[in-house]
């Protein structure tokens, strides 16, 4: 049995509280390919997506044009 409506309102209201929304736009077929890789590394499209960001952010720390690095702008 699912969660009752008065449950889905409560989950809803913390997730508008504690997490931002992006929404993403990917070629057609893309959406599969993406799909398939995070199923064959155990996780969510959303697990995968966090972390692709997460490790390219990291990556790119101190790298040319990035976040932060004063007087020069991102050029993406």
């Amino acid at each position: 049995m699912g969660a009752s409506k008065a449950q889905q309102r409560a989950t809803n209201k913390y997730i508008s509280k504690a997490y931002d929304r992006i929404n993403l736009t990917v070629p057609k077929g893309e959406k599969e390919t993406i799909q398939a890789h995070a199923e064959a590394h155990s996780e969510s499209v959303n697990g995968f997506i966090n972390r692709a960001i997460s490790e390219t952010m990291e990556r790119d720390k101190g790298a040319p044009g990035a976040a932060g690095e004063a007087g020069k702008p991102d050029k993406r």
